[in-house]
C-alpha cells in the first residue's frame, strides 16, 4: 500500500511541475506580445515623426569591434545594443567575433522583445521597455 501513495504523490508532483511550466510559458508568451506591440507602435511613430534611421551594426560578444548588418532602424540604448527595424522587429545586436563577419557583416535575427529591458542581468539595472522606447522618442535624432 504504501508504494501506491509514494507513485500517486510523484505522478501528483509530475502534473505540478507540469502545470507550473505551462502557465509560466502562458506569462512569457503574453509578456512578448505586449512587448511586440510596443516594439511596433515605437517604428509606427518613429517614421511619422521622420527620426533618422541608420545601418546598424553589431558588436562582438568579447566587446571588440563592430560588424555591419543589413539592418535599418533605431538604436533604442546608447549602448547601441539594442534596436528596432523600420518593420517594427526587436534585436539584441551581439553577435560571435569572425574574420567572415568583419569582412562582409553579420546577419542577425529579430528577438522576442522583453517587457523588461535588464531584468535578471548582472547590473542589477532594469527599465520598462515602454520607458526606453518613449524615451527614445522623446530625444529623437539628437539622443547621442
Amino acid at each position: 500500500m504504501g508504494g501506491d501513495d509514494g507513485l500517486e504523490w510523484r505522478e501528483r508532483q509530475r502534473r505540478a511541475v507540469r502545470a507550473h511550466a505551462a502557465a509560466d510559458a502562458r506569462q512569457r508568451a503574453t509578456e512578448q506580445g505586449q512587448a511586440a506591440a510596443l516594439v511596433a507602435r515605437f517604428a509606427a511613430e518613429a517614421l511619422r515623426r521622420g527620426l533618422r534611421t541608420e545601418r546598424l551594426t553589431a558588436a562582438g560578444y568579447d566587446g571588440r569591434g563592430r560588424y555591419r548588418t543589413r539592418i535599418t532602424g533605431w538604436y533604442v540604448d546608447r549602448a547601441r545594443s539594442r534596436a528596432v527595424d523600420t518593420e517594427g522587429r526587436f534585436y539584441l545586436l551581439t553577435v560571435p567575433p569572425s574574420l567572415r563577419s568583419r569582412l562582409f557583416g553579420t546577419d542577425v535575427a529579430p528577438a522576442p522583445p522583453p517587457l523588461v529591458v535588464g531584468r535578471g542581468g548582472r547590473d542589477g539595472e532594469s527599465v520598462p521597455l515602454a520607458t526606453l522606447l518613449n524615451l527614445r522618442l522623446d530625444v529623437g535624432d539628437d539622443w547621442r
